[in-house]
């Protein structure tokens, strides 16, 4: 097993990490954003405020994109384990 191989395997590794969890930090943020704008204009300082409807978001987004992100993820396992009998030897 090379080094070039190794280095692969971990950058689609990441690739995959970053591909399943984007959706959710993409929402997170875009909620939080929103959240701090209208604390900002209505001069409200709760900090409760900014978590809870991040949380309610991305339970939400986790229903909607769960099923995407498992196949994501177990795609990968199936490649991963499926050419193990190459890493090896």
């Amino acid at each position: 097993m090379s080094s070039e191989f190794v280095i692969k395997l971990a950058g689609e590794a990441i690739y995959t990490v970053l591909k399943v969890s984007l959706p959710l930090m993409l929402l997170a943020l875009a909620v939080g954003l929103i959240i701090s704008v209208f604390q900002a204009t209505t001069q409200i300082q709760e900090q409760t405020l900014a978590f809870v409807p991040k949380i309610i978001a991305v339970l939400v987004a986790l229903l909607f994109f769960g099923r995407w992100m498992i196949t994501s993820m177990v795609d990968f396992t199936y490649s991963l384990l499926n050419n193990l009998h190459n890493f090896i030897g």
